[in-house]
Formats: C-alpha cells, structure tokens, sequence
C-alpha cells in the first residue's frame, strides 16, 4: 500500500483524474468540445489535400486540378492520391499510413459517424484508387512523385507547379519492403470497409493487397537504400521494414480470416523479437509494432493459449504512455499533452490516444497490470479524451490547434495551397518564388484549409502561430486520420 493506505490502482486513477483536471483547471472558460463538428471538419481536411483531377462535389472550393500528367514519365497514371503535408510531394509511405488508419477508424466508429461516414468513405477510396494504380504492375511499386528538393525550394499552388514531378518505384531489383507493405496493409484495411456495401470492390482491394505483401516479402530490403536521396531525409525509414511485414500480415488476416497470416504473424513475431521489443512505445507512419500488438489483441482476447506475446507486448505499450504508470517513457507539456521531439508532434498523440482507446475497447473489462498498479479501460478512454480536449482547445493556449474549429485557432499555417490567393482569387500564375512574398507575409492566410490539425505547441505549451515554424504550424494528413476515430466515439460519447 502507499499513497497514505490507498492502493496502487487508486493512486493510478487519482494521478490521471489530477493530470486532467490540471489541463481544465487553465481553460475554465472554454466551452465544452463539439466533437460532431470537429469530426465534419477533420474529414473536410483531406479534400484540401487532394491531388489530380477533383471531383463535381469537391467541398473545399478554393483548390482546383493539380498534376494531371503524374507518372507520365514512366509512361503510367499516377493522377490522384493525396499531398501529405503543405508541399506538393506524394509520399506513398505516409499517405498509405495515413490510409490504414482512416480506414481503421471507420472500421471501428462507422456506425458513429452520421452522414459523415460517406464523406470518411470517399477519403478512403480517393487513396485506395490511386494505390490500385500505383501496384498495377507486378513486382513494380510506385513509391513517390515529385522531386521534395525541388519542390521545397518554392512556395507554390498545386495549381501552379513546375517543378519535376518525378517519378520513383521500388521493384524487385531495388526493393523497399517498408513501402509495399505499407500500401498492402492500407489496401487490406480499406477492404473491410469496402466489404458491406461495395463487395466487388473490397475484393479487388484485398487481392491486390496480398499481391503487394508478397513482393514485398518477398524482396526484401529498404527504399532507403533503392531510392534513398529522394525519400530521404522527408520519409526516410528509420525503424526498419519488419514492422510494415507483420503490420500488413495483420490487416491480411483481418481481410481474409487466413490461417496462412495467423502463422506469418506467430512466426515473426519470433523472429523480429529484437525489433519489436525496442519499439513497443513507438507508433506512427514509421514504427508499427504497437499498432501490430492492439490491433492482433483482438484476435487473442477470447484465447488465451494465443495471448502471448500479443497481450504483454500491447500492455507494455499502454504502460510506458499513460501519465502515473510507473515504467512511463513519454514526456508531457506541463498543460498535459503528449510530446516527442521532432517535427509534427501532434502527430503522436493523435495516433496514440487512438490505440489507446481501441485497446480500451477490445480489452473491455480486462485490467493492465503497470508495475504494481491496475489500468482499467475506462482509464485510458478518460486518457485519450484528455488528448483531444487539448487539440480542440482546452489548453494553456485556450486554443483550437485545428484550423476552422473554435473561435481560435491557427491562421498562418505552413502551407502551400492555403497560404496563397486561390485561382479564384489570382487566376494568373504565382510561378516559383514569386510565392515567398505569401511564406514571409505576417497575414492569415487567404484561404482557411478547415480541419487541419497543426504540429502543436511546444514543450512548454506556447504556440507562435508562424507559417515558417514548419515543425509546429504544418498540418499533415497521418495527424488527422487516427484523429477521425476519436471524434467519432467521443461524439457518441460526450
């Protein structure tokens, strides 16, 4: 016993209960979050990220048609998909990650949505009609387009750019495992979507997601080294490509009900074990294994005999984020967010409170032992709410970090589109540098890119709100996917 007689497990609850009346006790005045509205806003984002020809329904008005001859150097199309970020690079590797989340989250929140779940559908199929085309070609996977040096050397509309839109794949020569397997796991996941209402389709989905598993299992090694200089250092892979293999053979066994990826999975988890047990914490479009852990957990929960090592692995990520766990390895702003150092930090925990809250779910009543207290689901549901109450507001700030929600919030975000005229707006062509006159300008920008979410504040919970502040005012589309499953059950349960 401690804590003057209380137990371990109630020492636990007070810690969280004080972690988040802490965050509430700066934000009196901020009223109580619209999760709904927050959901519409977060899936109207990735309108304003798409690339190629737009559809008659595009909602965000002001971005128009935008690299209608991608891939045309290769002698393909490769037309569509989505800019990750606020340049005008396709990055296969996150825009696949953020792929198998938004699938995810519909998979696990669809019946919460509302008439947002075809808005959320349509998302998907935006990508996944661009991953068709980019595994077209057996043992050929079309990994990136454009050139990232030349395209941040300019400020530019999508409408407008010039720069080479060059074309790089991974094959069986110069493989990238970690790639594949990331468009293979986004595919199998869309196909569970898919498969209620669109049958034909998710089976299109999944076929070609076991196609590109097996290339990339197949030959393996990294983009890194296939097409290091143009990946690198944006998405460079840093955690090795074990954890997309595992990761894609855990959405195959979800599509398909598979012994074959049952076995993959028992075998590699082995095998990979020093891998796995250096990144349990770890979860992003570069690091798998804790996303690996929650999403097998549901399969074993009900068998024990397969609980090993899925269910400690899985624990041992909830123990090393949750604020007052005694082995907790992530730091957290004084106003109570979760921070890694690095670029984009919202990332983190938009993508962690997702897993979090999916394991609260699976595990139901279930308790996790952290050291020598006890985490119970409603725990970590309380947790990850704390997460989103802070992005939509209640924070040191007492600002909104995604942009059009709220009556504050960030209005000089690092990006291209937004940050200059539409074609609406100047129809004329604003060429390569003439856009640095909009990079540098102290105004809002001219056109309200709603939904994103930034790259937040700082340590110390101060946010500058400047478009050359990439790290914290760039939005990026693997913020908002996971962010789409919150909203959605934190809307139905307010």
């Amino acid at each position: 016993m401690i804590g003057g007689g209380k137990s371990p497990c109630q020492v636990l609850r007070i810690i969280i209960a004080v972690f988040v009346w802490l965050t509430a006790m700066v934000v009196a005045n901020v009223p109580n979050p619209n999760y709904a509205d927050a959901l519409t806003k977060s899936i109207l984002f990735f309108e304003g990220q798409r690339s190629g020809k737009l559809p008659p329904n595009q909602r965000m008005s002001w971005r128009k048609d935008s690299a209608l001859h991608d891939g045309a150097d290769k002698g393909v199309d490769l037309v569509g998909g989505y800019y990750d970020a606020g340049d005008n690079v396709k990055f296969h590797f996150p825009m696949a990650f953020t792929t198998t989340m938004l699938a995810w989250s519909v998979q696990q929140f669809r019946n919460s949505m509302g008439p947002d779940l075809q808005h959320a559908m349509e998302a998907i199929k935006w990508s996944t009609d661009y991953f068709l085309k980019a595994t077209n070609i057996p043992n050929v996977v079309y990994a990136q387009v454009g050139n990232a040096e030349d395209d941040h050397n300019c400020w530019e509309r999508p409408e407008d750019m010039d720069t080479p839109r060059t074309t790089f794949a991974v094959t069986a020569q110069a493989p990238g495992s970690e790639v594949s397997a990331e468009i293979s796991a986004a595919l199998a996941a869309a196909s569970v979507v898919f498969k209620p209402t669109d049958p034909g389709y998710s089976k299109l989905l999944v076929n070609r997601a076991i196609q590109a598993f097996e290339f990339a299992d197949k030959y393996r090694g990294s983009y890194n080294d296939s097409i290091g200089p143009w990946v690198c250092p944006f998405y460079c892979n840093y955690n090795g490509y074990n954890d997309e293999l595992l990761w894609a053979a855990a959405w195959l066994l979800k599509a398909t009900r598979k012994p074959v990826y049952w076995g993959y999975v028992k075998q590699n988890i082995i095998n990979f074990k020093s891998d796995m047990e250096s990144g349990l914490s770890e979860f992003g479009w570069d690091a798998k294994y804790a996303g690996i852990n929650v999403l097998i957990s549901k399969f074993v929960l009900d068998n024990p005999s397969n609980a090993n090592p899925f269910l400690p692995y899985a624990d041992t990520f909830v123990c090393s984020v949750l604020p007052g766990s005694p082995t907790n390895t992530v730091r957290y702003t004084p106003g109570g967010l979760m921070y890694k150092s690095g670029i984009c930090n919202m990332q983190n925990p938009t993508a962690m409170s997702f897993l979090l809250l999916t394991y609260a779910r699976y595990m139901k009543s279930r308790v996790i032992r952290c050291g020598n207290v006890d985490v119970t689901s409603k725990m970590l549901i309380r947790f990850a709410r704390s997460q989103v109450n802070y992005i939509l507001g209640r924070n040191p700030m007492n600002m909104s970090y995604m942009v059009g929600y709220g009556t504050k919030f960030p209005q000089r975000i690092h990006h291209r589109g937004a940050s200059l005229p539409s074609i609406d707006q100047h129809p004329g062509k604003i060429g390569c540098k003439e856009g640095t006159q909009y990079f540098v300008s102290e105004n809002p920008n001219p056109n309200l890119h709603i939904g994103a979410v930034v790259g937040g504040p700082d340590i110390k919970d101060n946010y500058a709100d400047s478009r050359r502040d990439s790290a914290k005012s760039e939005p990026a589309t693997y913020v908002n996917a996971p962010l789409v499953g919150l909203l959605a059950y934190f809307k139905e349960h307010p």
